[in-house]
């Protein structure tokens, strides 16, 4: 089977917005991965960048099942010694509400370079505005 190349000028990329309101935030974030990456359309190759732009309203409203509000912890470390700082999906959502979606998306996006641009095509909003009204997006259901 011979590998799909497709020119990045040739590629038709869409605008979609998801309502992230009672949803739950891994169900959002696979979505919004696989549609990064472009897994939705027939010319998918893993290698390119042929993937669509996602719109995330409502970030803040999400949901998480079971009782991850309390138990399900964040890590970063400052690189000193001793400079773990570990916090709950409470804490680090009081604090950036689009964190936690944030996070859970990139860490479904390949590392590296691609990866890296694939992350700069989504974007999250805690609220229900957002300034991308003239690219027409269309509604992207969970």
């Amino acid at each position: 089977m011979k590998t799909i190349f497709v020119k990045p000028a040739e590629v038709a990329r869409k605008w979609y917005i998801i309502d992230a309101q009672d949803q739950v935030l891994g169900r959002v974030a696979v979505r919004v991965a696989s549609v990064l990456r472009g897994k939705n359309k027939p010319c998918y190759t893993p290698h390119q960048e042929i993937g669509d732009y996602v719109i995330v309203i409502n970030a803040d409203k999400m949901k998480l099942s079971g009782n991850k509000n309390k138990t399900k912890l964040y890590y970063r470390h400052s690189g000193y010694p001793g400079g773990l700082s570990v916090d709950t999906y409470e804490t680090l959502s009081a604090k950036k509400p689009g964190a936690p979606l944030e996070k859970a998306i990139k860490g479904m996006l390949p590392k590296g370079p691609l990866g890296r641009k694939l992350f700069k095509n989504v974007k999250v909003y805690t609220g229900d505005r957002h300034p991308h009204a003239a690219q027409q997006p269309e509604v992207l259901n969970v």
